[in-house]
């Protein structure tokens, strides 16, 4: 899969996840196949005011490429200024915010409430393409609700402003993640442009991401809650692409393995006091499901070091 002239390793995409998709979380899931990973979303303003946290949210591996950056705000003008400040920075792609269903970035007039003003999306659009060389994209909702679903004209907007590519996620801002995500709209606006189409939502696993692209046409995959404590659902889709079989989740054994080597990751990144809270919620999704989950989401709420979380490792059920 090509977006603009960043070709991608294949088409399976890890989303933009705040507080989750960070660093060492996206270079795990680029090892494990993601043929492209991005970045937590940033605001245009944070950099404009030159906010610390923002600077580690935008740090990069040459061992993730491709990556892609993911900006928001509702100021073409700051958000085309930014983007052309940034570019020099080691990523791929431009991603631009317009599905974030949080009340606080709605509010702004940022995220998905930009799908209620196609024209100012447009224009923002239009603007950053003008500004840099690198791909732009743009990442957006079925709709604000179910009153005004308007992906396909939107789509087309966004095409005809020169995005090199969007992403659609099956649901309105109005739904957050809840419900079943529709892929009917992902197969229409796949209808309606010429530029690839990532589609997004409800996909958990190899068969949901091959039935996801089948019905839909889509030419990405984009994957987002379903890889969390999971980083393995990439290569399992390759698997299953490559045998037709799906290797299933694997060994405890791996899943002890993956969250030390992730522990280990996050602390260097972030030092041990914030990585190792970091990491309390990434141990309840790598154990949920198994015996005693409830337990271990106790225990890992309290563990403070890398020598707390190593001795609740050992804690672990065999099956």
């Amino acid at each position: 899969m090509k977006i603009g002239q960043t070709e991608l390793k294949n088409n399976l995409i890890l989303a933009p996840m705040a507080g989750v998709s960070d660093l060492p979380f996206r270079m795990l899931c680029a090892e494990q196949g993601a043929g492209l990973v991005c970045m937590e979303m940033v605001s245009a303003k944070a950099i404009l005011f030159h906010n610390r946290h923002t600077e580690e949210l935008m740090r990069s591996d040459e061992k993730e490429r491709p990556v892609s950056l993911q900006l928001f705000g509702s100021d073409p003008q700051i958000i085309s200024e930014m983007a052309e400040q940034i570019e020099e920075k080691p990523f791929d792609i431009l991603d631009l915010n317009m599905g974030c269903p949080v009340p606080k970035v709605v509010r702004n007039g940022e995220g998905s409430a930009l799908m209620r003003d196609p024209e100012l999306a447009a224009r923002i659009v239009r603007e950053t393409v003008k500004r840099i060389r690198k791909p732009v994209t743009v990442k957006f909702r079925k709709g604000f609700n179910d009153r005004e679903v308007n992906a396909v004209e939107f789509a087309k907007r966004l095409e005809d402003a020169g995005a090199a590519a969007v992403t659609v996620h099956g649901r309105t801002r109005e739904q957050y993640y809840a419900g079943k995500a529709d892929w009917d709209i992902i197969r229409a606006v796949k209808e309606a442009v010429s530029i690839p189409v990532i589609g997004n939502g409800d996909v958990t696993d190899p068969a949901s991401a091959r039935a996801l692209q089948d019905y839909t046409g889509c030419d990405g995959v984009m994957i987002g809650r379903a890889a969390r404590g999971n980083p393995w659902i990439f290569s399992r889709i390759l698997e299953e692409r490559r045998t037709g079989t799906d290797p299933g989740r694997p060994a405890i054994s791996e899943v002890r393995k993956m969250i030390l080597r992730h522990a280990q990751m996050t602390v260097e990144f972030k030092g041990e006091y914030t990585g190792i809270r970091e990491m309390r919620k990434h141990v309840a999704w790598y154990t949920t499901g198994f015996r005693n989950a409830s337990v271990l989401r106790g225990a890992s709420n309290r563990i403070c070091t890398l020598a707390d979380l190593n001795e609740l490792l050992l804690t672990l059920p065999d099956v």
